[in-house]
């Protein structure tokens, strides 16, 4: 080898050698074996499997899914999971994958409500083997299962079906989106996105009723499961009708709401004694910032729901932030409306500031293969929203299950692919098992190890 220069400069060549480039890849294997979601998605997606077929379709799915998670964002890229059959066993060929997803694409409703069940199904195992760390676990009104509901834009450089002119002059597509959220120690699951035109609504009562129900439908709790489900959304959901859909569900909720026009004289019109300090995310008084109750200074009509409370908050701006038309007395002013009647304000105008969680949910989203819609029409695209999902709930999944109180349940993909996924490894095999033999020289090779003994440690699902 010479090593002239500041870097090694070794021969390279080609050879068969046992090596294995993403050993990390194991934890995601093993997070479907204890979820049991291969099994689900292979009995839901049965009849689409065609007679003698040497692929299942389940199998197909989670595969484009693991191959979202370590880094892929295209179905070519799929190529880096069939070069690895050691970790991700037998991968279909680019034509059996594009068959399959035509074909789900020809009934997409059918298939989307069946890729659907099937997500229910492993999501219900996998908090039941998440035990006490599940997001469901001992919910109640104070401490809520917690549902965000936000839209975001997709780029299209092409003219695939459907993609529209969107609101912010782009060209694209514009989802809906429902994450639940793990709280500070974890990441958060996408429960359901909702693929819509470029040029759709952020506003669309339908949309958001939608949403909600295919989320509320995927948490296992009921359609109606009261207060012990907080739905948090931005002020695009603060419509009545959003409001009313809420309230008939039973939920708690919380709710960014648009100020109306005369809001100078109704602040004007508040007590300085009624102000009270807001706080920052991490619980302290925020200096500069105050929260007060609305509601009563508010003419609100007979169809926004009863018990509805708005609350804003004030707060100046940022020394050198650019002042908007709308601050009031050099102050920048946001409101929510929410149906909890106890509590602080300050707690529950930081409760609804965490909603800004959902926006990194969509970031890491979009980094697993939302960022770009590779396919032709727009029942092919909802397939792979589908395929996306999978790809975050198994990531989600193999935190709450893995790392439960480890930091790296709260890495985003780009962090868990570094230090994760693309440990490498070499292939031995003794006494007719094989083994993975991680680099000692990585890092996080002892983080790999320890997270795959405890999802190996788990039981898979009975039947």
């Amino acid at each position: 080898m010479n090593t002239t220069g500041l870097y090694p400069r070794p021969q390279v060549d080609v050879a068969p050698v046992p090596a294995v480039g993403q050993a990390g890849g194991i934890l995601l294997t093993q997070t479907l074996r204890a979820t049991g979601l291969t099994t689900e998605l292979s009995r839901a997606l049965a009849p689409w499997r065609k007679q003698f077929a040497r692929h299942d379709p389940g199998k197909i799915l989670t595969d484009l899914a693991l191959m979202l998670a370590v880094g892929g964002d295209c179905l070519a890229d799929v190529a880096t999971l069939r070069a690895e059959p050691e970790v991700y066993g037998p991968v279909a060929s680019d034509p059996t994958i594009s068959r399959l997803l035509t074909t789900l694409a020809g009934d997409v409703d059918k298939a989307e409500s069946a890729i659907s069940t099937a997500r229910r199904k492993a999501r219900k195992n996998a908090w039941a083997q998440a035990g006490h760390h599940a997001p469901n676990a001992n919910a109640t009104a104070k401490n809520p299962l917690v549902i965000d509901l936000d839209a975001s834009l997709v780029t299209s450089h092409s003219e695939k079906e459907f993609a529209r002119p969107t609101f912010k002059k782009g060209f694209g597509f514009h989802p809906l989106l429902a994450f639940v959220d793990h709280g500070a120690g974890g990441s958060g699951e996408m429960l359901t996105c909702l693929l819509r035109p470029g040029n759709a609504g952020s506003n669309t009562a339908a949309d958001h009723k939608q949403v909600i129900a295919d989320a509320l439908a995927q948490v296992g709790m009921g359609s109606r499961p009261g207060r012990k489900v907080l739905v948090r959304i931005d002020g695009a959901g603060g419509t009545k009708k959003t409001l009313q859909e809420l309230v008939k569900r039973r939920v708690s909720y919380s709710v960014g709401f648009t100020l109306p026009a005369n809001t100078p004289e109704l602040f004007r019109l508040i007590p300085k004694h009624v102000w009270e300090p807001a706080y920052n995310s991490d619980g302290d008084v925020r200096d500069g910032a105050d929260v007060a109750e609305l509601t009563g200074l508010l003419d609100l009509d007979e169809d926004w729901p009863k018990g509805m409370r708005v609350i804003v908050r004030r707060e100046r701006p940022h020394p050198g932030a650019q002042l908007r038309f709308d601050d009031i007395d050099g102050y920048r002013l946001t409101a929510f409306a929410t149906n909890t009647t106890t509590g602080q304000l300050a707690d529950l105008e930081i409760r609804h500031r965490r909603r800004a969680r959902c926006e990194d949910r969509i970031r890491a989203a979009k980094d697993a293969g939302l960022r770009n819609l590779p396919l032709k029409t727009f029942a092919q695209n909802r397939i792979w929203c589908q395929i996306v999902a999978l790809a975050s709930e198994i990531t989600a999944w193999m935190g709450l299950l893995g790392y439960a109180d480890q930091p790296a349940r709260r890495w985003e993909p780009k962090r868990l692919r570094h230090r994760l996924f693309q440990v490498p490894a070499t292939i031995a095999r003794h006494a007719r098992q094989r083994v993975l033999h991680l680099s000692d020289r990585s890092r996080w090779a002892r983080i790999v190890l320890a997270g795959h003994a405890r999802l190996t440690g788990l039981p898979a699902p009975a039947g």
